[in-house]
């Protein structure tokens, strides 16, 4: 028996074979292999075409489907994990009726704040956790304003992976995870947020029907099966945000237990046993995939937007031509840490939560034209991006949060010994490496097990990553050099 696993990212969409029973991976591929682009056809905007998702989706399963040998029929349930915060509309014949609005379009920023002030924010704090800010729910008030010949052919909106789940099974769904990271859910009233659609007047029949995070949602439809060589009926029995299914990869479900990525976006996210949010609104918080009426379960998530992103804009412009990303870590690390004092704030992808979705741009800070090399640029970049992380902690802690572990899958940023000496050295947390990834943690989140010990049993720690102590001043002393700047 097996399992298949999906993960809808902005980069790329990846597909994941997993054994049930071993929980060991037997074929994963991703498409496409350059990145997927964004349309950005004004400054902070965002948008990719849904149906590039299916299409990417539709080579990945062929390739582990090949790959694997494996038959259709041994496949016993599909999951899916997704871009956060996206914005998906379909028509009654359920077509995409625009470009989707990604996670880093920062367009709907005023409508957030808008609805920020007059909702209230004591109210929108102690109900939705978070302001408005620039998701699902404000994306689709721009549409509203500016697109009224769109929004005027909505059936439903839809968040990515709800969109994937749809081209699967023919059938629209949501879950209280999906409803909370766009900022619809009212969780102190346990129900959608009637201060939000009625504040925006958005027609509650846009709304999908509710679904389960765990269980069967829908079955692959004939159509669908003939697109990817799946068997008609297979199920689909699980969904989540990419990073709280990024906690579930990592068996992160418990208060107190932390979960990072850092691949296009950079995320350290915590789980919280009590509901609890910023006063300042710099952080989110949304159900995590365990969260149920009884069972407080919420994911605290620090998310900066200009992570990965810098690190392949330095490869791609800076560092020399035809370098892999091997070459460029090798070459940060001929340089010291703290950059030779250089500093790189690093954020140039769009508006910062942490930073009041104020958009700041990626700026480099104290270039000696003597002194600095590319190798000190490149370094720069990937400590600026630890930086922020360091930064948005701090707010974390604030909240009560402890972070002395952090688990991470072995991937993207992760992979770069400066990157991941530099967080363990900064924040004086540990850091745990494990084989996982989105899309194998959607694999297994649509298993059929007794418990999450029995479902990630299988799963490897590969490396530890201590804080050296005779390095911490130095880290400090970069971090506050760096901080000045912002």
């Amino acid at each position: 028996m097996y399992l298949l696993g999906y993960d809808i990212g902005s980069s790329s969409v990846k597909a994941c074979l997993v054994e049930a029973e071993s929980g060991k991976t037997v074929a994963q591929d991703f498409f496409p292999k350059a990145e997927m682009p964004i349309i950005a056809e004004q400054p902070g905007w965002a948008e990719q075409h849904p149906a590039s998702w299916w299409d990417n989706l539709k080579s990945a399963t062929e390739s582990v489907l090949k790959q694997s040998g494996i038959a259709a029929e041994a496949i016993r349930a599909i999951g899916i994990s997704w871009q956060m915060h996206g914005l998906v509309l379909v028509d009654k014949n359920r077509q995409a009726l625009r470009p989707a609005i990604i996670w880093c379009d920062s367009r709907a920023v005023p409508y957030g704040e808008k609805a920020f002030a007059a909702i209230g924010q004591e109210k929108c704090l102690s109900h939705l956790l978070n302001s408005p800010g620039n998701f699902t729910a404000a994306k689709l008030a721009w549409v509203k304003e500016h697109e009224p010949h769109i929004y005027g052919q909505i059936d439903r909106f839809m968040l990515p992976g709800d969109y994937i789940a749809m081209k699967l099974t023919d059938e629209i769904a949501v879950t209280v995870e999906g409803l909370s990271e766009g900022i619809f859910w009212d969780f102190r009233e346990g129900k959608l947020s009637d201060d939000v659609l009625d504040y925006f007047g958005f027609e509650r029949s846009f709304v999908p029907e509710i679904t389960p995070v765990f269980g069967v949602q829908g079955r692959v439809s004939a159509s669908a099966a003939a697109e990817l060589g799946l068997r008609e009926g297979t199920p689909v029995c699980y969904r989540a945000g990419d990073q709280p299914n990024n906690a579930l990869s990592l068996n992160v479900f418990n208060p107190g237990e932390i979960a990072s990525t850092a691949g296009t976006s950079g995320v350290v996210y915590g789980v919280l046993g009590k509901v609890n949010y910023d006063p300042q609104s710099r952080v989110n918080t949304f159900a995590h995939v365990n969260h149920t009426a009884e069972q407080t379960r919420l994911g605290v998530l620090l998310c900066i937007n200009g992570t990965g992103i810098l690190n392949s804009w330095i490869k791609r412009h800076v560092a020399p031509a035809g370098i892999s990303y091997n070459e460029m870590n090798h070459l940060a690390s001929q340089s010291p840490i703290g950059s030779r004092g250089l500093s790189v704030i690093p954020f140039g992808n769009g508006a910062e939560r942490m930073l009041g979705n104020r958009e700041t741009g990626c700026s480099l800070h104290g270039i000696h034209f003597n002194i600095h090399s590319q190798a000190d640029i490149v370094r720069a970049a990937q400590e600026g991006i630890v930086f922020s992380f360091r930064y948005g902690m701090e707010i974390m802690a604030g909240m009560g949060m402890d972070i002395r572990l952090i688990r991470a899958g072995n991937a993207n940023m992760f992979l770069s010994p400066i990157f991941r000496q530099t967080l363990a050295g900064v924040s004086g947390a540990t850091i745990e490496l494990y084989n996982t990834d989105g899309a194998a943690g959607a694999a297994k989140g649509a298993g059929i097990y007794a418990s999450g010990k029995e479902a990630f049993a299988s799963l490897e720690r590969l490396a530890v990553v201590e804080p050296e102590p005779e390095s911490r001043e130095q880290y400090e002393a970069a971090y506050r050099r760096w901080k000045n700047h912002l």
